[in-house]
């Protein structure tokens, strides 16, 4: 799938062509009018009546965004927003006839992508969905950055990623050796394989390849934003088999 930054994604499932649009909406026929405009737009509209509704459905991995009335029966707007924050690549835009400044401001602290009231004209509406859909894009091709980083990493030994782990946590090579208890010989040419495979440029660029990877000082496991986006499985499939040569752990 291409986005629009002209960046490639590399995932272990197919992602939909055509970006979706999620309608959660309780009045039919104002859910079959966003439907229509959103298909004659050119994208795929997805009907809900309610939150349950949605969440019953398979999650679809994809560019897109979601049109949430806040005042849904049973679980209301604000309520369905929580259960979908971790879908970063689907912005909700929230609609409302009813005024609500707080309900407004928890939606918006809570990562709401903008709040419309309705009526909502049909050129605003299709503005906001396409906007929505461009930072849905953004956040996929923020994947591939991230799918990079965790490949590479995947390619370090186990030394050499004991020695990153501390390195981004700011200690210094005589500190890392005392610590692994190697020579700081040792550990500058581990950190120097580490440079080199990771592709950093320097130091800071190595730090924030630890930080979107998770690593930490006190933890030889990487939690990366792939396993925050997809879950632990499907992050697992997108990285390679670590095949490095674990011996050089002894060295």
């Amino acid at each position: 799938m291409n986005c629009t930054c002209g960046c490639q994604l590399r995932l272990p499932f197919e992602l939909p062509h055509i970006p979706t649009v999620f309608i959660v909406e309780p009045d039919a026929a104002t859910r079959d009018a966003m439907a229509r405009l959103v298909a004659e737009a050119g994208w795929h509209p997805a009907l809900s009546a309610t939150a349950e509704e949605f969440l019953a459905r398979p999650r679809v991995i994809g560019a897109g965004c979601m049109l949430v009335e806040q005042h849904l029966p049973g679980m209301d707007g604000l309520a369905l927003q929580e259960f979908v924050a971790d879908r970063k690549e689907t912005p909700v835009i929230f609609m409302s006839d009813r005024t609500d400044i707080q309900a407004t401001v928890k939606a918006m602290k809570g990562g709401a992508f903008e709040f419309l009231s309705k009526p909502v004209r049909d050129q605003t509406l299709l503005d906001s969905i396409g906007l929505a859909i461009e930072h849905s894009f953004a956040a996929l091709c923020d994947l591939v950055r991230i799918q990079e980083f965790q490949q590479r990493y995947q390619e370090l030994s186990r030394r050499e990623r004991d020695v990153m782990r501390l390195v981004v946590a700011g200690r210094l090579n005589k500190q890392v050796g005392a610590e692994l208890g190697i020579s700081e010989i040792t550990v500058k040419a581990h950190r120097g394989s580490v440079m080199r495979k990771m592709v950093a440029r320097s130091l800071a660029d190595l730090v924030g390849m630890g930080a979107v990877l998770g690593v930490r000082a006190d933890s030889r496991h990487a939690v990366s934003d792939l396993e925050r986006f997809f879950g632990p499985a499907n992050a697992r499939a997108m990285a390679p088999v670590h095949r490095a040569d674990d011996r050089s752990y002894l060295s």
